[in-house]
């Protein structure tokens, strides 16, 4: 887990040249204040990549999809966090295709200059990228996509290519980067480690990463493709020499923030935005998350909320309306507990030291007795965050590209479905001690272990689902192709299950390739939740999940 050391200059620099995901690469040449990526040096290019891609992955993983996937909920302005209610205008692939042009001239600059290490890196992170907008979106330009300079109108408005050939084509760039990165010492002399912010400079940390994710992406596609995902994920196994792996918690692909500003730290910091409804106050933990750590006696659960200030207590001596705080703790008569069960529907929640709120919860600005009424205001009868999240960068406060814990939970499933000669229970075990070494409690694995026994695929999923904590993407896409972990949506939820993919978005996304993208919206299947939405529709199926039954 590496801290980014890029120089505040360069982002100062560069801020013009991530941000016009609209505009040719050609535009930026005329503003004054950019860089030239045609100019620019690689490492620098590499910097910028990786921290920005870093940012979208928490962007999601610590935003909308921990709502769904039930990490966090809001207590205001919640509609999009906590119910889904997303449309058309919701969600857009702009800043991934504005990075991966900058992934492009990565490439173009190494392979001119014959950099294996930053053309490998490029490689690496390209797959990335095309990675994450097909898992979101379904169908996208990917053979004919960042060639808008070219002549042809099936440049500026490509095709939306299939999207099993988006993972096959993202698979064949890691397998290529694997390639790339496992030469000689001497073959990678020009690295500029300063600027590689995720691993300065370690090539065979690279190497394992373009593996890693290629194990991801074969699983991804493994209720589709299972004969070939069962074939190249035993053959990376069986190699581990040609095909290393993320496997210990050092070596997590994680970046810190830098914490200058607003733009390069953590989103739910008090330092730049200092607002009473700010996120970090509007953030709570899911009661889901919330009430499984306690279960299972998790240690993870106080490094990543704080105790409620004071706890409810009920006193059935108090009279009618008695309503008062002793000594931190707030004591309530028998008819206050009855009157907001009965108007809400909603259990108070008396638990001395953690309490979440329930998932899509309409009364969640309210919950709990919650005396400051309004949005997104304190609620001193519920968890808020731990007080490390008002930081604007800290130790713990990572972008968290792909962990240890999550390849070895993979291949715990890759086990458990007899792909491969290893044991579940031991990838199982590595993943969840992988963890809780990342954040900080490794010292109780063993404690903790026993009480969380391997027992199959639902146990693997679970602490999968626990582990993905700031990076609920891969949650909710396992969740897509395999159901788990079994989550009930609340009552104020826009349909009754968890949606499945982002709605193509009108302005960025059809409007401006209007028959590629309907063609796209053709291939999506609707289900009997996609109404009243059109075809285009978070509850409709892509291609991955056809003909699966999963996960609904």
């Amino acid at each position: 887990m590496i801290r980014i050391r890029y120089i505040h200059f360069i982002v100062l620099a560069l801020t013009m040249l991530l941000f016009q995901a609209c505009q040719d690469l050609d535009d930026l040449n005329i503003n004054p204040n950019g860089v030239d990526p045609e100019d620019a040096d690689p490492s620098l290019l590499l910097a910028t990549v990786i921290t920005q891609t870093g940012q979208i992955v928490v962007d999601l993983g610590f935003g909308h999809l921990a709502g769904v996937m039930q990490h966090t909920q809001l207590d205001g302005w919640s509609g999009s966090h906590n119910n889904y209610n997303w449309d058309n205008d919701s969600h857009s692939w702009r800043n991934q295709y504005s990075i991966l042009r900058n992934v492009q001239e990565l490439y173009t600059k190494a392979d001119e200059m014959d950099l294996l290490f930053y053309k490998g890196v490029a490689l690496v992170m390209e797959a990335y990228l095309f990675g994450m907008i097909t898992d979101l979106w379904g169908d996208a330009p990917f053979s004919a996509a960042l060639h808008g300079d070219l002549e042809g109108s099936e440049n500026v408005k490509p095709v939306f290519d299939p999207q099993q050939e988006i993972y096959l084509g993202i698979i064949d760039k890691l397998t290529e980067a694997n390639l790339l990165l496992s030469g000689d010492k001497k073959d990678y002399e020009s690295v500029n480690a300063t600027q590689d912010v995720l691993y300065h400079g370690d090539i065979e940390k690279w190497q394992k990463l373009a593996n890693s994710l290629t194990i991801r992406y074969y699983m991804r596609i493994s209720e589709k493709e299972p004969t070939l995902a069962r074939a190249a994920i035993n053959n990376i196994v069986a190699n581990p020499d040609k095909y290393p792996l993320i496997l210990e918690a050092e070596e997590d692909a994680s970046v810190k923030y830098i914490g200058n500003s607003s733009a390069d730290s953590w989103p739910s910091n008090t330092k730049f935005d200092i607002s009473e409804d700010g996120k970090y106050f509007r953030t709570k933990l899911c009661a889901t998350l919330v009430d499984t750590l306690q279960a299972f006696n998790d240690p993870r659960l106080a490094v990543w909320a704080s105790p409620v200030e004071y706890p409810l207590v009920l006193d059935p001596s108090l009279p009618d309306n008695g309503d008062t705080i002793i000594d931190n703790m707030r004591y309530i008569a028998r008819n206050v507990a009855d009157n907001y069960e009965s108007t809400t529907g909603y259990p108070l929640d008396y638990d001395p030291e953690y309490v979440g709120l329930p998932p899509s919860c309409s009364f969640a600005p309210v919950y709990n007795l919650n005396p400051n009424l309004g949005q997104g205001l304190y609620n001193p009868h519920a968890s808020q965050l731990n007080e490390m999240y008002k930081e604007s960068a800290g130790p713990m406060l990572q972008a968290r590209l792909i962990s240890s814990a999550e390849v070895n939970f993979t291949l715990a499933e890759a086990a458990y479905l007899g792909w491969i000669p290893r044991s579940a229970s031991g990838y199982y075990k590595a993943g969840v001690k992988a963890s809780l070494q990342a954040w900080g409690v490794g010292s109780v694995y063993d404690d903790y272990i026993s009480g969380v026994p391997y027992a199959g695929l639902e146990e693997i999923m679970f602490q999968k689902w626990i582990a993905s904590w700031t990076a609920a993407a891969e949650s909710w896409f396992d969740y897509r192709r395999t159901g788990l972990p079994e989550l009930q949506t609340g009552e104020a939820s826009s349909r009754p299950v968890l949606p499945l993919r982002f709605y193509y978005h009108q302005k960025d996304e059809i409007d401006l390739n209007e028959e590629n993208a309907n063609a796209a919206i053709a291939e999506l299947e609707a289900t009997e939740y996609t109404a009243p939405d059109s075809r285009n529709s978070a509850w409709s199926k892509m291609w991955l999940l056809q003909g699966t039954g999963k996960p609904y």
